[in-house]
């Protein structure tokens, strides 16, 4: 399985901007073929220790089957729909893509 996590930044992070952005989320990168988990949501600004990340607004987290399901992923339309008309409002965009292997 790989593990497909996504930190975004965005440049003005107002509330109606941060949920517009989690509400675009669920349209456009859910339900893909492949996927096995899915879920997206805002950083939990009550863990504030100094190992815990703070640069971002909206976290993105999808597991794949395969590699195969994540490259398709990655080009299909909705995904790639998504990324144009939101990506004006990224300040930052962070990827971390993982191997993993369910115990």
């Amino acid at each position: 399985m790989l593990a497909h996590i996504v930190y975004f930044e965005l440049n003005d992070p107002t509330s109606e901007n941060i949920n517009a952005l989690v509400a675009a989320c669920n349209e456009y990168l859910s339900g893909h073929p492949g996927c096995v988990f899915y879920g997206t949501g805002t950083r939990a600004e009550q863990y504030n220790r100094p190992v815990n990340q703070t640069d971002y607004h909206v976290a993105l987290h999808t597991i794949f089957e395969s590699t195969e399901a994540h490259d398709a992923y990655q080009v299909a339309p909705r995904h790639l729909e998504f990324i144009a008309k939101f990506k004006s409002g990224w300040k930052s965009v962070k990827v971390y893509d993982a191997g993993i292997v369910k115990a």
